[in-house]
């Protein structure tokens, strides 16, 4: 082993250490305590519930399967536990010593690595409204903020304990209904002025701005409302006043999957919600997502979710006979 070898692996064994006593640092702290207390009491059985408009709790009491769906704007703060999160090549791991944020709709694969019956997972996570996000820039001064630029949709960022006491005061007024109708929403301004003014300013500020962005936050949409019609990538990235290799490249930035690839798990997590939800068969799920050869439907199915339709819809049958 060179000397150069040695001295990373010493660099990263430190890295390593400084994370864990983070991490035991926020397991600790009083703040973040009295909201696992408090989601627990909330959500005393597993799942996940709108406690109040935006507003979601989740508890689970063992480390879930994968789980196919679509990260909308908000941000996620775990109180107990650990999840982890793939979005496209990239995956991304947090638990109470970080936030998770996501800034537009993107098709990711999520589970829950971290939870126990003693300890279990418990999380919240709040929606992010970009007509707030806009007032908030105004009222701020855009001139005195980070300038949006490409960043991926979704990151993790250490919690510092200012957002953490912002979040458990947010919570602290569920006690109450006209507390939390009155108070909820300065508290959700000042969870917004602190990602605006912090090292998450470009991420928000790209839901909102007019640049490359902005066009990248209208292909998502268009792409999400039309994921069943055939894609035509030059058209669209000629609606969009953008030639088609900066489509492709800026597309890639933000959500680590190519147009196409976008496409592809939005329909397939449809075709799975027909087939195992709807009562639809295989041939008619892929019809109505939009592919027209349905062994490649079934290949790229398997691919995805690791066994082709009817292996899926079985065992997804037997598991709710067992479960009832």
């Amino acid at each position: 082993m060179t000397k150069l070898q040695n001295t990373w692996i010493i660099l990263q064994a430190k890295r390593a250490g400084e994370r864990a006593q983070m991490t035991l640092n926020y397991q600790q702290h009083p703040d973040r305590c009295e909201l696992a207390r408090a989601i627990a009491l909330a959500r005393p059985e597993e799942g996940i519930s709108e406690v109040a408009p935006g507003l979601h709790f989740v508890k689970l009491d063992a480390p879930s399967q994968p789980v196919h769906g679509v990260y909308s704007p908000a941000i996620c703060v775990i109180a107990q536990g650990a999840k982890e999160v793939q979005m496209g090549d990239d995956t991304l791991r947090y638990d109470c010593a970080n936030y998770l944020i996501s800034s537009l709709d993107v098709p990711v694969i999520s589970r829950v690595v971290e939870a126990t019956k003693e300890a279990p997972y418990l999380s919240l996570k709040l929606d992010l409204d970009p007509a707030l996000i806009a007032m908030m820039v105004s009222e701020i001064g855009a001139e005195n903020l980070v300038e949006p630029s490409h960043v991926p949709s979704i990151a993790v960022n250490e919690l510092d304990e200012d957002l953490l006491n912002a979040f458990l005061r947010l919570v602290r007024l569920l006690k109450s209904e006209s507390d939390f109708r009155i108070l909820s929403p300065l508290i959700v301004r000042e969870i917004i002025y602190r990602l605006l003014t912090g090292s998450q300013a470009s991420r928000l500020r790209q839901m909102i701005s007019i640049d490359h962005s902005n066009r990248m936050a209208k292909a998502v949409s268009i792409l999400r409302n039309n994921f069943d019609k055939p894609l035509r990538i030059e058209e669209l990235a000629k609606d969009l006043g953008m030639s088609t290799s900066s489509f492709h490249q800026h597309f890639k930035t933000v959500t680590s999957m190519s147009p196409l690839q976008y496409q592809k798990q939005l329909r397939l997590q449809e075709a799975r919600r027909l087939l195992l939800f709807e009562g639809m068969d295989a041939g008619g799920a892929a019809a109505q997502v939009g592919y027209d050869d349905a062994s490649q439907f079934s290949r790229e199915y398997k691919r995805l979710f690791g066994e082709p339709p009817s292996k899926d819809l079985a065992r997804f049958k037997q598991l709710s006979m067992q479960a009832s």
